[in-house]
């Protein structure tokens, strides 16, 4: 049989999206990849409705339709603080996943190397992979995931060409600071750098931290590429509707690689979601207040179950320590993967492994998301405890 190529060797499918349908094999409760389980706004599902008889439904702009472009940097350029040209300086993906490849593609030769932190969401690594530059890991140190600016600094002295900053964290729920932003951005300007930040979860952040965007620091736009998605801030993760944001010389770039990726976004869904950037300031405080609620539940029924847990300062995505369970005759030796499908077959929830987003050898940790219902959330909770029964 003909070889295929050495960079598919290096990575293995996504364990998150094979978790779903191991779940969904057993008809378990899908904790583990992270998609609300609600309805978008009403205002896009009319629009959506209306879209379906009055079209568009051939090709938009390869780039984005113009007013979905205008609409989203509207949002942005309030949020950042700067006029984003959205002839210029602004692409229109498939999902944040094509612009963090757009992004990487467009800045990366073979050869070059990209600061990635650990943990970290799987696609990263092999978004570097796949444009031919290697990911150089620097550890978000658990409980706190803090790090150490010194290795930063030592992997672009050693030539990085960017670094990738998941703001708020998944899967650790870490909300970088101003400061942490600022230092990290200086670096990359010191060492004639990018910073891509991937900003998706920007709205789900618990008092008492904020989100910054870094690329409205003061001086920092021509050193930030911005990925970001309407996935999760409305519901839409099935719509693939996401954006790169940049100086104009890397957009250019970057609207060549999507060209040819992709062609463009779904025409119809970009004239639909227009109306999401329509949305008043209340829309998301509300959000902010349902995830709070859902984060306090769930961590609430963790405590109760005896569960050890790290507290999100962001996102929807909870850590759990099971190192008590790998203790027990019935686990030793066992993976955290392992000891996954087992919770899955037998508790009828489903986590991912904490392995699949460490570089570090670490093989304790599972992850959970919150983004469900009450009624699913209790129920979680409850099978959770026969799970923790295990080890009281």
């Amino acid at each position: 049989m003909p070889k295929l190529s050495d960079r598919v060797g290096t990575f293995t499918d996504s364990v998150i999206r094979r978790m779903t349908r191991i779940c969904n094999k057993y008809n378990a409760i899908n904790l583990s990849q992270g998609f609300p389980d609600w309805d978008p706004p009403k205002e896009m599902l009319d629009s959506l409705a209306k879209t379906a008889y009055t079209g568009p439904h051939q090709y938009a702009i390869t780039f984005g339709a113009k007013n979905f472009r205008d609409a989203v940097c509207a949002k942005q350029s309030k949020a950042i603080g700067r006029e984003i040209d959205p002839e210029k300086e602004i692409v229109i993906t498939c999902g944040s996943t094509e612009s963090m490849m757009c992004a990487m593609m467009t800045i990366c030769n073979p050869g070059d190397k990209v600061l990635v932190f650990s943990p970290f969401y799987e696609n990263y690594g092999a978004d570097a992979i796949l444009s031919g530059a290697s990911p150089i890991y620097v550890p978000l140190v658990p409980p706190t995931y803090d790090y150490d600016i010194k290795i930063i600094e030592q992997g672009f002295k050693d030539g990085a060409k960017a670094i990738v900053v998941c703001n708020p964290s998944n899967p650790c729920g870490k909300v970088f600071t101003k400061e942490e932003l600022t230092e990290i951005c200086n670096l990359a300007v010191k060492y004639d750098a990018f910073v891509i930040t991937d900003e998706v979860y920007e709205h789900i952040v618990f008092d008492p931290y904020k989100h910054v965007h870094a690329s409205g620091l003061p001086g920092m736009f021509d050193h930030v590429i911005t990925c970001n998605s309407l996935s999760k801030t409305y519901s839409i993760t099935g719509w693939r509707l996401g954006y790169l944001i940049g100086p104009e010389y890397v957009v250019e770039g970057a609207r060549k690689v999507h060209d040819f990726l992709t062609v463009g976004a779904a025409a119809p869904l970009q004239e639909a979601a227009v109306q999401a950037f329509l949305m008043p300031d209340e829309y998301y405080e509300e959000l902010k207040e349902k995830y709070t609620h859902k984060r306090n539940k769930f961590l609430e029924g963790l405590d109760a179950a005896g569960l050890k847990h790290n507290v999100p300062q962001g996102s929807y995505f909870v850590m759990v320590d099971i190192s008590n369970f790998l203790e027990l005759d019935q686990f030793k030796g066992w993976t955290d993967l392992e000891f996954c499908e087992w919770v899955i077959k037998n508790i009828g929830v489903a986590a991912v492994p904490g392995s699949s987003f460490f570089r570090e050898p670490i093989n304790n940790l599972i992850r959970f998301h919150f983004a469900r219902s009450e009624e699913v959330l209790d129920e979680a909770i409850r099978r959770l405890h026969k799970m923790a029964a295990l080890v009281k």
